[in-house]
């Protein structure tokens, strides 16, 4: 009875799709000219993939430090290792660049060589005053060496924030305003005022300046997945192109597809800018996907179509059957996938809850156009050419489903022992998966901005900040001796941990001042 209500139902389908095939497609067009107008609400994530739960304890409580102190990854760090840098024209020109860069509203201040200050104590009346470290406006090559001497031997209080500990090397350290780290100002700044300097720097002087910090680390990495979603795409549809054609020899077929495949990605773009989500690294996977899931469909469409028109040569008969068979089919394996995708929504990350609710629906979509533009556009032109029809009678093909076939027959026990070796040797393989919890783990290996977080790893020991609060519920107490006291204790412990840096804290500054 279920079988001959479906029959029945894709029947329906089938008669429904042929007989409205103008309809159909204006629908599709005006959809897709719909979609197309949502794209300018897309938006790329400015920060890094965020995977816990908003109710997590660890994100309250960062959150709740973001309510207080406000947005920690605001700091970039230029850093110059080459000691040219203190030859009077090449100070000057970083003099320049350091002014130049806090005259931009994006950035609140800078700290660098060239305006450092100093605490220095006065008798009458007695007090301490920070007052600049170089008071020259153009020093000589002799009083730079001496002020170059100064900061690495009288002034500890700037080591690993100025200069390194393990060489010569110094860095500026630019705080940028706390408003715009999360925004696509950070984008502009980076791209478009703060690159072009370092690179007019860097050809007036020949001094190679590094570039970190996590505004510079999120906007390039942001970037480098913008621009490889445009590859992924291209490479995606390069690829199913290929050997599509390859099986069918089609260009006909081949254009249809890709067609039906690029029409299924807009939508999906469509749908990201309607739900107002953002491009994440998960979401940017989505068109690629759509691509690698649409072809499939589009296969089993044209192989049943022509399979039909070979068996009986009526091309409305075929059409009909194309749908009906297929469709149904085809159908229940996106249907599968879409609810395996979906399966995401139900977790608490918004990450993995927004990726899972455009992943279904962009799948069900693209079985939609598959079924309707494949059968439609078919309808309207010649029915296909017995060279057209040649890999339907390959003998590779058919000889590799019946080695198959005698294999699964015949090799039974064979087929157990292979699986269950398979089986212990991928139960052996989960044993040896390591967890990483680095922000570095999926950034490109190769991009000059990911050397130069090495860089700054050797020389600054890493630019990736942990945060510790202390609370010490009343006011001014972070000023007591023994809070400093223990606060240093603190220091001292996280300082012998190979994988931090040196702690910078207020005792720091309370010893500077002694």
């Amino acid at each position: 009875m279920a079988k001959i209500f479906s029959f029945g139902f894709w029947n329906s389908v089938a008669r429904l799709i042929l007989r409205n095939r103008i309809i159909i497609l204006l629908i599709i067009i005006a959809t897709t000219v719909f979609f197309s107008t949502q794209w300018k609400n897309m938006r790329f994530s400015y920060t890094e993939a965020n995977l816990l739960p908003d109710d997590h304890q660890e994100n309250i409580a960062y959150n709740k430090f973001l309510d207080k102190f406000g947005e920690e990854g605001n700091l970039i760090l230029l850093g110059v290792k080459d000691s040219a840098l203190f030859k009077p024209e090449n100070f000057k020109a970083w003099k320049k660049l350091t002014k130049t860069l806090e005259s931009y509203p994006a950035v609140e201040y800078v700290i660098s060589v060239s305006n450092l200050q100093k605490l220095k104590k006065f008798e009458d009346p007695k007090r301490f005053e920070m007052v600049p470290f170089i008071t020259e406006e153009n020093p000589t090559r002799k009083e730079l060496q001496e002020y170059q001497n100064q900061l690495y031997n009288q002034l500890p209080f700037y080591k690993n924030l100025v200069y390194s500990a393990h060489s010569n090397t110094v860095q500026s350290a630019i705080y940028l305003n706390k408003d715009i780290v999360n925004s696509k100002q950070r984008k502009t700044f980076v791209i478009d005022e703060l690159q072009p300097l370092i690179y007019n720097f860097e050809k007036k002087t020949g001094i190679d300046i590094k570039v970190s910090g996590m505004p510079y680390i999120r906007t390039l990495n942001a970037q480098n997945i913008i621009d490889e979603i445009e590859l992924f795409i291209l490479a995606a549809l390069a690829v199913t192109s290929l050997i599509f054609f390859f099986f069918f020899r089609s260009i006909r077929a081949t254009i249809i597809s890709m067609i039906t495949v690029c029409i299924g990605v807009m939508w999906a773009f469509g749908v990201i800018g309607l739900l107002h989500y953002e491009i994440t690294v998960l979401t940017a996977l989505i068109p690629p996907l759509i691509i690698v899931i649409g072809i499939p469909n589009c296969i089993f469409l044209i192989n049943k179509y022509q399979q039909e028109i070979q068996k009986h040569g009526n091309q409305a008969k075929s059409l009909q059957r194309v749908i009906t068979k297929v469709g149904n089919a085809t159908l229940m394996t996106n249907i599968t996938t879409a609810s395996g995708f979906a399966t995401f929504i139900l977790t608490d990350s918004t990450l993995l809850k927004e990726f899972g609710i455009v992943a279904s629906i962009n799948i069900v979509a693209i079985f939609i156009l598959s079924l309707l533009i494949i059968p439609i556009i078919y309808s309207y032109m010649n029915m296909p050419r017995r060279k057209h029809l040649k890999h339907l009678n390959k003998r590779w093909i058919g000889g590799f489903v019946g080695w198959m076939e005698q294999m699964v027959r015949h090799r039974r026990i064979s087929i157990y022992i292979i699986s269950i070796v398979l089986l212990v040797v991928s139960i052996t393989g989960i044993y040896t998966i390591k967890t990483s919890g680095s922000l570095l783990e999926d950034m490109p290996k190769e991009a000059q901005f990911f050397k130069d977080i090495k860089f700054f790893e050797e020389e600054f020991d890493g630019v990736m900040p942990l945060e510790i609060l202390i609370d010490t519920k009343r006011k001014n107490g972070v000023l007591q001796l023994a809070t400093l006291k223990r606060m240093e204790e603190l220091e001292d412990y996280l300082a012998e941990i190979p994988e931090f840096s040196q702690p910078i804290s207020i005792t720091r500054l309370v010893k500077y001042s002694k």
